[in-house]
């Protein structure tokens, strides 16, 4: 099963995450959100599965610089716009696990799951 993931190459979770798939041998692509970017549909798609919540990461430097106007009244489909404009937004990492499982965060439960 195709296994994706999506953060930032210079995200210290983000290289423990890939040094543990690469120790248990699984196979996975990985794609910097700042440098590959992420469309408008990757993230609904994610914020369906996961819940927007969960992925919107208010403690980011990234969320403390939107305006007030960008942070107040937050929606899933205003979370969605803003994620995808901004990916730094988005929590680290979100995996992939074929076309039905997304996962937010690297927890034991996450590891898993990703690693069966």
């Amino acid at each position: 099963m195709a296994i994706n993931v999506y953060g930032l190459k210079n995200c210290d979770m983000c290289r423990k995450i890939r040094k543990e798939l690469d120790a248990a041998k699984v196979a996975y692509e990985f794609y910097d959100v700042r440098e590959d970017g992420v469309t408008k549909a990757q993230v609904s798609r994610w914020a369906q599965k996961a819940g927007w919540e969960k992925m919107l990461n208010k403690a980011s430097t990234t969320w403390r610089g939107l305006s007030d106007a960008d942070k107040t009244g937050v929606t899933q489909a205003k979370a969605i716009a803003l994620m995808a404009a901004n990916p730094t937004l988005i929590k680290r990492p979100v995996i992939e696990r074929g076309d039905t499982e997304v996962y937010v965060g690297w927890t034991k439960d996450v590891a898993a799951a990703v690693k069966k």
